[in-house]
């Protein structure tokens, strides 16, 4: 019998095999509930790989999750994206476990997210999604984002409607 589910540990920062975690966590989930392919799954892999070459904490957030043994969710703040989109803080790489998903962790992942880009004085944040993920929506929402482009693409690998939101502090 097992007992109730741990409260997962949340890290601020690098950590050994983050990278593969987050990257595997992308590649399970989109594969299995979107029909997504390794194409999808080495895009997010390169992208990582860049962003972790560059990375600088002081411009930088990554926040995990991990329940002691895996990592269970993960969200990056990139401030030293080489192509910002108008001088905004890019959001990329936001993920949650099944295990974790419906507990308010996304929620806590995305706030304090928001909090570190506030703090940056830039004047925003941005990210890139699609239609169809209802959860993620619900939070870009309450948070207050705005869906300021939309269109048919394949960046991902498949064809899907592709969002791009943002959020302005000023």
């Amino acid at each position: 019998m097992s007992g109730p589910a741990r409260p997962p540990v949340l890290h601020r920062g690098w950590r050994p095999g983050l990278l593969g975690d987050v990257v595997s966590l992308h590649g399970r989930y989109y594969a299995e509930a979107w029909g997504f392919g390794p194409y999808f799954e080495a895009k997010v892999a390169r992208g990582m790989a860049d962003f972790s070459a560059r990375y600088d904490p002081a411009r930088d957030l990554i926040l995990s999750t991990h329940d002691g043994a895996r990592t269970t969710g993960s969200i990056t703040v990139d401030g030293s994206d080489p192509e910002p989109a108008e001088g905004l803080l890019h959001l990329r790489w936001f993920i949650l476990d099944a295990s974790t998903r419906g507990r308010g962790i996304g929620r806590a992942l995305l706030e304090e997210s928001l909090a570190f880009a506030r703090a940056s004085g830039r004047d925003g944040i941005y990210l890139w999604t699609f239609a169809g993920l209802d959860a993620a929506r619900r939070l870009y929402d309450g948070a207050g984002f705005r869906l300021v482009e939309e269109h048919a693409g394949e960046t991902w690998g498949t064809r899907v409607t592709e969002q791009r939101f943002v959020l302005r502090f000023r």
